[in-house]
């Protein structure tokens, strides 16, 4: 028998446990209602291999934001039910999961009986829960508070989800009607621009230069189409593999921000997510350098996450997280101010949940703005577009007619 030291989540006194080995153990203080953070032998932690992790590589598919969402509430719910953290994870299980999910949470219910941490077992799966959740359960178990810790987790990717998802929507009707509207002009210019003026018998020189203009782009199509499709194609290709270079991406990113509307909801997103998260882990009880360094993923743009990187190099020279922010210009002024004002309070966390919410209510305004605004603006190119190619023909056809007279 073998004498282990362990820990309890629930932030009680730490105790023994006389066991043959740490799964043994686990399962004994999981059986007295104990669940415990760590399980140490006296005189050192003893190794243990996980067999899960070997199979799979340590590497999992990582789980849409919904499903996250929704599996981390369901964990809060239990854990704050009293269940113990492996009888709340079978339970979940149990409760219409996908086979890879009920698969990976057999895999964490494992490592979690063999004594590892649920921050640990869940770590193990690779990028299935990302760097945020994570680091947000590593807090509440150490703070002993991690069922209220898993509810903000919930909450906070409940608001992403609602976030990501508003983009969309005002993203898929323009992309829709943007990609309706390059039908319709290729086959006005392709198809019946070429068979209207195939019937007219005018010297080409002579043609007015719109229909000229039109002719020639509808006889390049028809001619050259296989090399402009292979050409998109490589144009794609050559985008992402340019846009996966750090440079250009910083460069891009920058340059969408100075679009007009569209850099205001790309600010305003990555804006309301930043506020949000890091108010959430400092709230969890991380350190403000790690909770930035967490938080520098949600953003999305690698400009605003350049800024981050600089905020983390000043505070950890003595600098505070205002300074660098307020300079960059890419962070508005009033999240600057209560940022300051809360680090000289001592009240960031409560701050920044509360500028969050104003937050995610600036981004729903502009993304309302952006639906509004999009639209009318493609239907005014679509109708410039389709006024040319109409006036070309009709040039051509009144010339002919002046011909004739």
């Amino acid at each position: 028998m073998t004498t282990f030291r362990y820990k309890p989540s629930a932030g009680g006194p730490a105790g023994t446990i006389e066991a043959p080995d740490r799964a043994s153990a686990v399962r004994l203080l999981m059986a007295r209602g104990v669940s415990p953070i760590s399980v140490e032998a006296e005189g050192g932690v003893l190794a243990s291999p996980d067999p899960a992790a070997k199979a799979t590589g340590g590497v999992a598919r990582r789980m849409s934001r919904a499903d996250l969402a929704m599996f981390i509430r369901e964990l809060a719910t239990a854990v704050s039910a009293g269940l113990p953290i492996v009888l709340a994870l079978r339970t979940i299980a149990k409760q219409g999961r996908k086979p890879a999910q009920k698969a990976m949470l057999q895999r964490i219910i494992e490592r979690i009986e063999q004594g590892k941490s649920l921050a640990d077992a869940c770590a193990a799966e690779g990028n299935a829960f990302g760097d945020l959740t994570i680091n947000l359960i590593r807090a509440g178990e150490a703070s002993g508070k991690l069922e209220t810790v898993l509810m903000q987790a919930a909450d906070l990717l409940d608001r992403d989800v609602k976030i990501r998802r508003s983009v969309l929507s005002a993203t898929l009707y323009p992309m829709i009607l943007a990609g309706l509207i390059s039908i319709a002009v290729v086959i006005i210019v392709t198809v019946i621009v070429p068979n209207v003026l195939s019937k007219m018998n005018a010297d080409p020189s002579t043609l007015p230069w719109p229909t000229r203009v039109v002719r020639g782009f509808a006889g390049f199509v028809g001619t050259y189409w296989v090399v402009l499709v292979l050409g998109g194609i490589g144009a794609v290709v050559g985008a992402g593999r340019l846009y996966a270079q750090p440079a250009f991406r910083l460069w891009f990113d920058r340059t969408l921000l100075k679009v007009p509307l569209l850099g205001r909801v790309l600010a305003d997103v990555a804006v309301s997510r930043f506020t949000r998260t890091l108010g959430t882990l400092v709230a969890a009880g991380i350190p403000a350098v790690a909770a930035l360094r967490v938080t520098r993923g949600t953003l999305g743009n690698k400009a605003m996450e350049s800024v981050i990187e600089e905020v983390c190099e000043k505070v950890t020279g003595g600098a505070t997280l205002a300074e660098p922010m307020e300079r960059s210009g890419y962070f508005p002024p009033m999240l600057v101010q209560i940022i300051n004002l809360g680090e000289r309070s001592g009240r960031l966390d409560a701050l920044l949940n509360q500028a969050a919410t104003a937050f995610e209510e600036r981004t729903e305004m502009s993304i309302k703005l952006f639906l509004t605004a999009l639209p009318p603006l493609l239907v005014v190119v679509l109708a410039g577009v389709v006024g040319f190619v109409i006036m070309s023909i009709l040039l051509a056809l009144l010339q002919m007619q002046e011909s004739i007279r």
